[in-house]
């Protein structure tokens, strides 16, 4: 498949006099329909990467290359990327509280893209109000009129989507979505994640910390470590023989259900450190 998004030698550094170095050297491709995840511990530079692609931190300073569909992101005009950010290139967080707007309407939100587009305004909000029923929202005419605090979690998570993917991009980066879930809406999340990507052969970057949530979600896997991609492989062959210390330490790392209440749960370092004295 042809890469609808190439990310080669991606370096980002805060953009000050001797800023530090956040992400170091990171390529890798993701196909029209395909979802990588992009996995790793809190620091090592996930968002950081996220955030990069269409230069949403102008506290950043981005080179290397980042190419969308053959055009060139890095050292693109503003002009530019207001072209790609939204329209070709969507976003969700993982808080949808504060993505959402508290005093303006649900429908109003959704319906923005489109309005910043120049849709007539009434026929924006219809097709928000489409937008959220597709995306299971129970009564979405009468909901949409309601503001976000009206909403539980797993259904602000939702309006989120819907703003994300009324617009009609090609690759939707997920960030860390499901975090401020419980497991039962997180499972939900995932799953509408995936429905979208099929419906629309929509391009997923899927970033978390959790490698356990994204065995029945992603086709491969990059897992960072320090600011560095230090493992990617197809998420079945990465799961059957994790290579990287650190990728084992993190799958190590993931609860199971048959393990031993009374036992503690080692972290990543702790796998590290065995793996460092066994030699």
């Amino acid at each position: 498949m042809s890469a609808l998004l190439e990310v080669r030698d991606l370096v980002v550094r805060v953009r000050r006099s001797g800023g530090p170095e956040l992400v170091h050297g990171v390529s890798f491709d993701i196909a029209a329909g395909e979802r990588l995840a992009l996995v790793g511990e809190s620091g090592s530079g996930k968002s950081t990467v996220a955030k990069a692609l269409v230069q949403l931190d102008p506290t950043l300073e981005v080179t290397g290359s980042v190419r969308f569909d053959d055009d060139e992101l890095v050292g693109a005009s503003a002009r530019a990327l207001r072209r790609v950010r939204g329209a070709q290139v969507a976003m969700i967080f993982q808080d949808p509280m504060t993505a959402l707007n508290p005093v303006q309407r649900i429908a109003d939100q959704v319906a923005e893209p489109l309005v910043i587009r120049g849709v007539p305004r009434r026929e924006a909000r219809a097709r928000a109000v489409e937008m959220l029923d597709r995306l299971g929202v129970p009564r979405a005419a009468e909901r949409a009129r309601a503001y976000p605090s009206e909403f539980s979690g797993g259904m602000r998570q939702r309006v989120v989507m819907a703003a994300a993917l009324i617009g009609g991009p090609r690759l939707l980066v997920a960030d860390e979505p499901t975090t401020a879930l419980d497991v039962r809406v997180q499972e939900q999340v995932l799953d509408l994640i995936e429905e979208q990507s099929r419906e629309l052969d929509l391009a997923v970057l899927f970033i978390t910390h959790d490698l356990g949530s994204v065995a029945g979600l992603a086709d491969r896997v990059a897992v960072m470590q320090g600011g560095h991609v230090v493992e990617e492989r197809a998420v079945d062959d990465l799961y059957a023989d994790p290579r990287h210390p650190y990728t084992r330490g993190l799958l190590a790392s993931v609860p199971r259900i048959d393990a031993d209440p009374e036992r503690r749960l080692l972290t990543v370092a702790d796998h590290l450190a065995l793996e460092a004295s066994r030699g």
